[in-house]
C-alpha cells in the first residue's frame, strides 16, 4: 500500500497544477490511456499543444491530459479527427463567449442603476423595475386595508388603499441643499 502526500497524484492537485506542464509523453499517455505515439500524432495535428523543453521535449499539463481524454472519448464515439478539432474549437469558443457574457452582464448591472431624489435632497439607487413611493400621506398605512383588485380603487377620491411599489435603496448618497 502506497501512501500519498498532499500535492501528489491527480487527486491532490495544487492550484496552478492544471496549467503546469510536468508530464513527459510516456506518463501523459498512461494517464490518458493512450499510446505515446498517439500523443505525438495529436501534437502534429494540432489537437493538443504541449509545452516544450529547451531540448524540444514535450511536457503535458493536467489540462492537456484532460483534453486528451476528451479527444479519446470523441474518437471512440466515431468522430474523425477533423470533427474532433472543430468540436474542441467550438467548445473553447463557447467558454470564451460565456466568460465575455458574464463580464458584460456585471458591467451592465452597474450601468443600469436608477436614481431617485427625495424632496430633502437625498439620492438613492432604486432597483430596476421598481418605482419610488410618493409622499408619506399617499402611502397606505401598515396594517391598513388593501384592495383585493385594482377595480376597487377606480374612481375613489383620495389615495388611501392604493398600492405603491417600495423604494429599494441599495446605497444612499446625501447631497447638500442649495
Amino acid at each position: 500500500m502506497s501512501r500519498r502526500r498532499a500535492g501528489q497524484g491527480l487527486d491532490y492537485l495544487a492550484e496552478d497544477a492544471a496549467e503546469r506542464a510536468v508530464y513527459v509523453v510516456s506518463v501523459a499517455a498512461e494517464l490518458a490511456g493512450m499510446h505515446p505515439q498517439t500523443l505525438r500524432q495529436y501534437d502534429r495535428l494540432g489537437l493538443v499543444s504541449p509545452a516544450r523543453t529547451r531540448g524540444r521535449g514535450r511536457r503535458y499539463s493536467h489540462r492537456d491530459v484532460e483534453r486528451l481524454r476528451r479527444i479519446q472519448t470523441l474518437s471512440q464515439e466515431g468522430i474523425n479527427l477533423e470533427g474532433i478539432r472543430r468540436i474542441l474549437d467550438l467548445e473553447a469558443r463557447v467558454e470564451e463567449l460565456e466568460t465575455d457574457n458574464a463580464r458584460m452582464r456585471s458591467r451592465e448591472a452597474v450601468v443600469q442603476r436608477i436614481f431617485a431624489a427625495a424632496a430633502d435632497g437625498e439620492v438613492q439607487v432604486v432597483a430596476p423595475g421598481r418605482r419610488g413611493r410618493g409622499p408619506a400621506e399617499h402611502r397606505p398605512e401598515r396594517g391598513g386595508e388593501r384592495p383585493t383588485n385594482m377595480a376597487n380603487t377606480a374612481g375613489t377620491a383620495g389615495t388611501r388603499g392604493t398600492v405603491s411599489t417600495a423604494l429599494v435603496p441599495t446605497r444612499s448618497i446625501r447631497f447638500p441643499q442649495r
